[in-house]
């Protein structure tokens, strides 16, 4: 992949259509309130109506691997057509695929080969990893993402409950482990931008409703200079309030949903609108 780097298209995309990121989340449930089978059929059709109804009207779309793998090789096939009509439509909407790899040596490099090299059946413009094995276990990730213009999105900060014991847990020296996580993630960007301006490729995940625990950790996640992908935002409780928790780190944002947005559907007119009205809340609660 040539040209400006998965950071600077990233910020290019949520200048121009705000900071909104819709999840593509085939719940059962979902497929079945869209009047479609819990199949590879109905997971198509409702993954390519969501695409053709946002693509170039979001910063990004993710699709949720978890979903398509439920359905075996055929809903991983729909996860590909889904990844390559997102790279390939106009407006410069950015996919991130959510599938949250974290694995060692040649293992990790294998994933690093499947979601970002080129011209791989599941390239995606980033890809969320997991850090836990030990941030340099990502090594191959962070490279091949580098050496292919493509971004990753590290897991930082979640929502779930249970995260809090190992993500708050001390390392040996004394630093929360994800304060450890997001250094390291600055670490990279730093290296990569200098001191020049700008958006680094390597992101956070930090959830929209524990963003406060950043502080509280010591972590100041506008010193990571990379996009920090809050998922929570709507369904799940997270608002213009949580938002701004994220503080000097605001800009950085990039607000995501899924539920809130995918419930308009399958009118492609009544996705528009709630994206759009989910775009403006994040704008005015971020910029």
């Amino acid at each position: 992949m040539s040209g400006p780097s998965f950071g600077a298209r990233l910020a290019d995309a949520m200048d121009r259509l705000g900071p909104l990121c819709v999840g593509v989340d085939p719940h059962p449930s979902l497929l079945a309130a869209w009047g479609l089978g819990d199949d590879a059929d109905g997971l198509r059709t409702f993954s390519l109506t969501v695409v053709e109804a946002l693509a170039g009207r979001v910063a990004a779309i993710k699709p949720q691997s978890a979903f398509f793998e439920r359905h075996g090789s055929a809903g991983v096939a729909v996860l590909e057509e889904v990844l390559a009509a997102v790279r390939s439509a106009a407006g410069g909407t950015q996919v991130i695929c959510d599938a949250k790899r974290g694995d060692i040596g040649s293992t990790m490099a294998g994933y690093a080969d499947a979601y970002l090299r080129d011209g791989a059946p599941l390239a995606c413009d980033a890809l969320t990893v997991s850090p836990y094995l030990g941030v340099g276990s990502l090594a191959p990730a962070v490279e091949t993402a580098a050496a292919t213009g493509r971004g990753l999105f590290v897991l930082a900060l979640t929502s779930n409950p249970e995260g809090a014991e190992v993500q708050h847990a001390r390392s040996p020296s004394g630093r929360p482990v994800a304060a450890v996580v997001a250094a390291a993630a600055a670490a990279l960007n730093g290296a990569a931008l200098g001191d020049g301006p700008g958006l680094g490729s390597v992101g956070l995940v930090v959830g929209a409703t524990v963003a406060k625990e950043a502080q509280d950790l010591g972590i100041d996640l506008a010193a990571v200079r990379g996009p920090l992908l809050a998922p929570g935002v709507g369904a799940q409780g997270a608002g213009g309030l949580e938002l701004a928790a994220f503080g000097a780190a605001r800009r950085s944002v990039l607000a995501s949903t899924s539920r809130a947005v995918l419930g308009a559907g399958p009118d492609r007119e009544a996705l528009r609108a709630a994206a759009a009205e989910a775009a403006a809340e994040a704008t005015a609660a971020l910029r």
